[in-house]
């Protein structure tokens, strides 16, 4: 997989996290991503804790495979620069707010008279025609005016977000999509085109099944912790020393569920006969639940439920999910050794292909501008 990109050149104009996972999937196709930085750098590199000898975690987590050149945009020498740096590449991502691209004179509509091929991905919180395209956005207040924060959390207490900035690696992930479709498209055309990729329509696609049921009838949704509001029992309950996930909705499920728990009396009771009963009497039927669970520990509660072919899993934290045998068995961690932070672990590039091992080579998060005399040097451009 490593080589399905190579000989393709992406300039990378997008900074924190969107962008930046986008850009890296693409990096770690095989393709040439110059992350162009202002000479203050990414913000991206100013996130956190943590802090690894004075590093962002989370830049060098999101910025592996790429060469990183400094650029004053603000300085025609600058815009020069990153004119040419354009004028070869066969990608761009940016992710400014709308209308800056324009004011540097490397918008898509510009800088396609030059490049008809270039296949121009701009990401941004709102989208390029909205309303609200001015507006700036990060993912929690994209998870807040879409609704998805108003499923989070419990119910009656203050609104909740997830906590992984999943609006964020969502619009990545569907860029690195947007851009590989618009590959096929020009391999079989040859022209190339824009691709308008907002935060905002991608936290829509995440909520697929919850929108559809507001569709449906009408009925605002409101949160339900770790409760599905689809069908039930299908959430997290307390046993001795922790908490269990069960998904026991299915008639066969449910019936071996009771009986394993010794809650055959609930079985039929009309609270709780069918998934949709059960749903609207969650509160009732996890109090229930919860009392015979806290008999055992969730160690020996996961054999018995296993068994029995119920669906369960322990609720793990991270110290938990990485020293589990499925993690290690599946070679999920990935690392490198960057001149300043040292060791660095992150999970690996994703790569999915059964038939042989990945073997994608892994370069460090670039210094800010460690590759600009090797670029510009290529472009024959002085700083």
């Amino acid at each position: 997989m490593k080589s399905i990109l190579a000989g393709l050149r992406v300039a990378d104009f997008t900074q924190v996290a969107a962008g930046p996972t986008c850009t890296m999937m693409l990096a770690d196709r095989g393709a040439d991503v110059i992350k162009i930085e202002a000479p203050t750098g990414d913000l991206g590199r100013q996130l956190g804790p943590p802090w690894q000898n004075g590093q962002s975690v989370i830049y060098m987590a999101l910025n592996r495979n790429k060469r990183s050149v400094v650029l004053d945009l603000k300085t025609d020498e600058g815009i020069r620069a990153a004119r040419q740096l354009v004028a070869g590449a066969d990608i761009v991502v940016e992710s400014f707010r709308p209308g800056v691209m324009r004011r540097l004179g490397l918008d898509y509509e510009t800088v396609r008279a030059i490049n008809p091929k270039l296949i121009y991905c701009s990401i941004s919180a709102y989208g390029q025609r909205s309303p609200d395209a001015g507006k700036p956005g990060v993912d929690g207040i994209v998870q807040a005016v879409t609704g998805l924060m108003s499923l989070c959390g419990l119910p009656g207490e203050e609104p909740s977000k997830v906590q992984t900035p999943i609006i964020d690696m969502t619009t990545g992930i569907l860029a690195t999509l947007a851009v590989q479709d618009a590959l096929l498209h020009r391999q079989a055309t040859g022209a190339g085109q824009w691709l308008d990729v907002s935060m905002y329509e991608s936290a829509l696609q995440l909520q697929q099944t919850s929108l559809a049921s507001y569709f449906s009838d009408r009925v605002v949704p409101r949160p339900c912790g770790s409760g599905a509001p689809y069908s039930a029992p299908n959430e997290a309950y307390p046993t001795r020393d922790g908490w269990i996930m069960i998904a026991a909705y299915h008639p066969q499920r449910w019936h071996a569920f009771c009986q394993l728990l010794g809650l055959q009396q609930y079985e039929k009771d009309v609270r709780f006969s069918t998934s949709g009963d059960r749903v609207q009497n969650r509160r009732e039927l996890a109090d229930i639940v919860a009392t015979a669970l806290r008999s055992k520990t969730t160690k020996e509660w996961l054999p018995l439920f296993e068994a029995a072919d119920i669906i369960c899993a322990p609720v793990a934290n991270y110290a938990d999910l990485v020293s589990s045998p499925t993690f290690a068995a599946g070679g999920y961690t990935a690392s490198f050794q960057h001149k300043e932070a040292g060791h660095v672990e992150f999970v690996r590039p994703y790569a999915p292909a059964v038939a042989k091992p990945s073997d994608i080579s892994i370069t460090p998060a670039p210094a800010l501008g460690e590759h600009t005399e090797e670029v510009l040097a290529g472009l024959a451009v002085l700083r």
